[in-house]
């Protein structure tokens, strides 16, 4: 009688499983050891591509990030896009993504009710929507000629962030049929937050972002 092989062990393979405990059980696994054992792993199969659940988060968010980034690239009007519009496609493609993936990623962000140790899981995230938006705002210094006229990128990438949060919370609350509010949310800050950038001090608008992000968040 042929021996039945055990599938292979890989990062994908344990974040579906990890994944799906969540949804079962509506919050995170109390250890890596009854993990592991509810899914038949090894506990040195785990660790040899995470070392905690905190880390695992991360890399789940990392992945609705690049996931989205990469549908984006393939996009043959992407090239010819204006900034505003690559952030647009962005905001609507991660938040396309990450419907798909809605009932997962309320239980984790209701778990920790967005307090710092929650935040930590967009650690990854934080650093690669900065850099896009930090992208963005270069490639428009490079149509100014003068030097006075060009934007801050880290300080316009930090306010693009909180613009971010604000809207990842208006998602989570988001009741509306097909998510149809956020769609309005996130057309209207975009748009808005460019128009803003062309006229408005970026100190004041970083200001403002988190006063929003307090009034959401505390």
């Amino acid at each position: 009688m042929a021996k039945t092989t055990k599938p292979k062990i890989t990062e994908d393979k344990i974040i579906g499983l990890f994944m799906e405990s969540v949804l079962e059980h509506e919050k995170v696994p109390s250890s890596v050891f009854k993990f592991c054992k509810a899914n038949d792993i090894k506990e040195e199969e785990f660790y040899g591509f995470f070392g905690s659940f905190e880390f695992l988060q991360q890399i789940i968010w990392n992945k609705f990030f690049d996931n989205s980034y990469g549908l984006m690239q393939k996009n043959k009007q992407y090239a010819s896009m204006t900034n505003e519009e690559k952030m647009l496609t962005f905001f609507f493609t991660f938040f396309e993504n990450l419907t798909l993936n809605r009932s997962y990623v309320l239980i984790i962000m209701k778990e920790h009710q967005y307090s710092l140790e929650g935040l930590k899981q967009l650690k990854g995230l934080r650093s690669k929507f900065k850099d896009f938006a930090s992208t963005l705002i270069e490639e428009r210094n490079d149509e100014k000629q003068h030097k006075i006229f060009k934007y801050n990128a880290p300080l316009f990438a930090e306010g693009a962030w909180l613009q971010f949060l604000f809207i990842l919370k208006f998602w989570t609350e988001d009741g509306s049929p097909g998510l149809e509010k956020t769609d309005i949310a996130i057309e209207k800050s975009v748009t808005t937050i460019f128009q803003i950038f062309e006229t408005t001090p970026l100190e004041k608008i970083v200001d403002f972002g988190r006063f929003l992000y307090k009034e959401k968040f505390a």
